[in-house]
């Protein structure tokens, strides 16, 4: 099977799900990029394009949903939770409205668009905002489960989706549950817990670290919120080291919410892998991944280093 990028298979969903009338698509001009195109060419009469104005588009999304319309408001990472942070709070969250925020081009493998588009924030600012449910998803399979949950789900909802086209994890019998992390690799001496493709890393870093003695659990954590906290507290218990792996900034994201959730139920030692208080910079993907330390190979070598 060939890589499909997270965000080819969000527009594969829309077109999938999309007879359903209460759906409805806004896009802020970048529909060929978001892949809601796709939705548009089944459904052109419940797909809206509300141009470059992204703060106007979460205000419409937010009136639609109060006529009992389920809202899919798609645009890149950095214009969805930055610069409409304020709609989606205020006009969204606030009165926990039904509307679906499907970012896309997230993280620092937008590649050659650089700092300004590489938001490497999403997670911490959308995590903060009461009744959001944020989803962070790895391959097709799981992206594809995200949107139906999401449609089945009655309340505000962000899902980050990437430019890059990842390997699968999941297969077709895969379920998703809002919620609800994934073990996708068994092991005893530590567990790596990661979301969206830094889950094909944690697994190819999990093979390195068995040829050097070490085994590796791998958990998808799909859902940062609400975070399985079941799960995170069995892993703790089973493994004693928990390393967090994540195409985001440290602060706020994936390994701020699981430190959050171990130091009340299960306080243990955590090494959070992700981007370190730096802003992108232009380049490709793979040559973004090694320069902030993102590669099979350096998750393996700072995991030997946490194990002391």
């Amino acid at each position: 099977m060939g890589k499909v990028a997270t965000r080819e298979a969000y527009g594969n969903a829309l077109a999938q799900y999309g007879a359903d009338e209460r759906i409805i698509v806004l896009d802020a001009d970048l529909s060929k990029s978001t892949k809601t195109d796709t939705f548009k060419k089944v459904f052109p009469e419940r797909h809206f394009n509300m141009g470059i104005a992204e703060a106007d588009m979460m205000c419409v999304a937010a009136g639609l949903a109060t006529c009992g319309k389920i809202v899919f408001a798609s645009t890149f990472a950095i214009f969805a939770a930055e610069r409409a942070c304020e709609q989606i709070r205020n006009s969204i969250c606030y009165p926990k409205l039904n509307v679906k925020i499907c970012a896309t081009h997230a993280g620092l493998t937008v590649g050659e668009d650089g700092a300004s588009h590489q938001c490497v924030e999403d997670l911490a600012v959308m995590r903060a905002l009461p009744n959001m449910t944020v989803i962070s998803t790895c391959d097709e399979i799981e992206t594809n489960r995200a949107i139906k949950a999401a449609i089945d789900y009655n309340g505000p909802v962000y899902i980050r989706l990437g430019r890059l086209g990842v390997e699968a994890v999941h297969g077709e019998d895969f379920k998703f549950e809002i919620g609800k992390g994934v073990q996708v690799r068994d092991g005893n001496d530590v567990t790596l817990v990661a979301t969206g493709l830094m889950v094909q890393e944690s697994l190819k870093a999990a093979e390195i670290l068995a040829g050097k003695g070490i085994n590796a659990r791998v958990v998808d954590i799909h859902t940062i919120k609400p975070i399985d906290t079941e799960l995170l507290v069995k892993c703790a218990k089973e493994t004693g080291l928990i390393v967090t792996v994540e195409e985001h900034n440290i602060a706020g994201g994936l390994g701020g919410a699981v430190c959050e959730a171990l130091s009340q139920n299960y306080p243990c030692k955590v090494k959070l892998i992700g981007v370190q208080e730096k802003f992108g910079k232009s380049g490709t993907p793979a040559a973004l991944l090694e320069k902030y330390g993102l590669t099979a190979d350096q998750i393996a070598e700072k995991v030997i280093e946490a194990k002391g």
